[in-house]
């Protein structure tokens, strides 16, 4: 099965179920096979050819759906650009990938242009009718609107799609540097629509909102899970949280995803009992659910199973606790998602044991193909798992996820920190994870994210940064003599630094290093 196929088999055994919605259309299933059909063959029209990259840059809407598996299904490859990149980085997409083909509106475009003209493009599509005034170059200009017209004669001889072909390329933000792509292939992507709908128990009467970029890999699941199951995909741009709030009491929404941030803002909405309790359940992505969170959207919605979730980009997704378990073991991961391996290594290469710290190694057909340009990253990064067995002709590859964690004595795992973010106070290691839950448990805080400063006498000292709920001065102190209380001394971080908001990279998560490199200059000049 190939990426297309999920949609098409939804049209051929329930065409007239809702398929997708967003503010302004909606599509039953047999409905977005036409136009998927119809888009691609305009593609190939337009000389699109096999393995050829094409950039989306449009926020969430039909036509970023329609454009990404119509791209898909004529042999190309696409890649969602979030929408609030700005124009170096999008040239940076387009550059890396050689994109020849870049589909946005008209007014992104002119915010653009100027990074857009020094790339690879050679064709521009624009979703809308608006005049242009910005220079495009030696660019061709289609309007999205001359694909809504017969499909022309379109080349054939693309041959036959299999499920290792890529299909897109996801770009993450890494520890350094600019983004790096992540390549994808049919199969990885149906592979982890069949797992996710499985345990998330999708079915045709489920209403997904798709809250999070298309682009975050977490974001596209929404629309592969749900398709998969035959669901109904509601498409909205996060703007207020009542703005959310409206749009599952409107919809009757049976499922959200989002990072944690995202729901600590959405608990400062009203909500109306018909929303509540609609919510089949909800799930995290992005970064540790704090318990005390975590407890608050279960009071918010009753009727709803929380699923804990952890992923990384190169394997999508690598386990999940079961509702079941959230009360005996909140802090946990889980285990292994349906049909993935994960393995806990230490650093000389062997298994860990019960209780143990090594680093968290997938494996599995969702593990990804690697890095788009950079194979020494790939080669780093994606490589054969400690206990492959003796005399298999070709090593499998795992990934690697650079993520410390511990299995406990019933295989349940525990997220212990990045291998690079952990901090060395005195010759101990300190999770910056650990320090976080207990800041989440002050009411008054509502972001944090903890750093070590290098030190000359410790090593390292631990730096907090707050946002909190509102500014009375004495947060501060009572935050720190709460961690006094709780933490071991070594632990409790020697300043609160205070902000009215934490910054976000563009999937919504914060954004720790632009912190970092903010505290750590900071600490160098001061």
């Amino acid at each position: 099965m190939v990426l297309g196929d999920m949609v098409l088999r939804m049209a051929g055994t329930t065409p007239a179920a809702p398929a997708l919605q967003d503010k302004h259309k909606s599509l039953t299933y047999a409905e977005l096979a036409e136009e998927i059909s119809r888009v691609s063959g305009h593609f190939k029209a337009c000389g699109l050819r096999r393995n050829d990259r094409v950039a989306i840059f449009l926020d969430s809407r039909i036509e970023t759906v329609i454009a990404s598996f119509a791209v898909s299904a004529a042999g190309g490859i696409f890649v969602l650009c979030n929408p609030i990149l700005k124009g170096h980085q999008v040239a940076h997409i387009l550059n890396d990938t050689k994109a020849r083909f870049f589909i946005t509106g008209t007014g992104r475009y002119e915010a653009v242009y100027d990074d857009v003209l020094k790339s690879a493009c050679q064709t521009l599509i624009l979703t809308d009718d608006e005049p242009l005034y910005a220079n495009t170059g030696s660019c061709t200009v289609i309007r999205w609107s001359s694909f809504t017209e017969e499909v022309p004669n379109s080349p054939s001889g693309l041959g036959q799609l299999v499920e290792s072909d890529i299909a897109t390329i996801f770009y993450t933000s890494g520890s350094t540097g600019l983004p790096k792509g992540v390549i994808i292939s049919h199969r990885n992507l149906v592979a982890g629509a069949i797992s996710v709908s499985s345990y998330l128990k999708n079915t045709p009467d489920d209403r997904i909102l798709a809250l999070l970029p298309l682009g975050f890999d977490a974001g596209f699941s929404q629309l592969t899970t749900g398709f998969y199951s035959g669901a109904e995909v509601i498409l909205h741009n996060y703007l207020t949280p009542s703005d959310v709030s409206r749009v599952c009491d409107r919809h009757k929404v049976t499922g959200i995803t989002a990072v944690p941030p995202t729901f600590i803002q959405l608990l400062k909405a009203d909500w109306t009992d018909s929303a509540c309790h609609s919510l089949r359940y909800f799930a995290n992505t992005g970064g540790h659910m704090p318990e005390q969170l975590l407890g608050r959207l279960r009071a918010q919605f009753p009727k709803a199973e929380p699923y804990l979730m952890y992923g990384l980009t190169e394997a999508f997704r690598s386990t999940y606790l079961n509702p079941k378990e959230v009360d005996k073991r909140p802090n946990s991961i889980g285990k292994a998602i349906p049909n993935a391996e994960i393995l806990v290594v230490k650093p000389d290469g062997s298994l860990a044991g019960p209780d143990e710290e090594g680093e968290l190694v997938h494996r599995g057909p969702l593990v990804a193909q690697g890095y788009w340009n950079d194979k020494d990253l790939t080669d780093k990064k994606f490589r054969a798992a400690p206990d492959q067995p003796e005399g298999r002709p070709y090593a499998e590859r795992a990934v690697w996820s650079g993520d410390m964690v511990r299995m406990d004595k019933d295989g349940f795992l525990y997220f212990v920190g990045r291998n690079d973010d952990m901090i060395k106070v005195g010759g101990a290691r300190v999770s910056p994870g650990e320090v976080e839950e207990i800041l989440y448990g002050v009411e008054s805080v509502r972001e944090a994210a903890v750093f070590g400063i290098p030190d000359e006498d410790l090593g390292a000292r631990i730096i907090a940064v707050i946002a909190f709920d509102d500014k009375d001065a004495s947060r501060v102190e009572a935050t720190l003599s709460h961690c006094r209380r709780t933490l071991p001394v070594f632990m409790v971080p020697s300043e609160i630094v205070v902000l009215d908001t934490l910054p976000r990279s563009p999937n919504g998560k914060i954004d720790r290093k632009a912190l970092k490199s903010t505290l750590v200059s900071d600490s160098v000049g001061g």
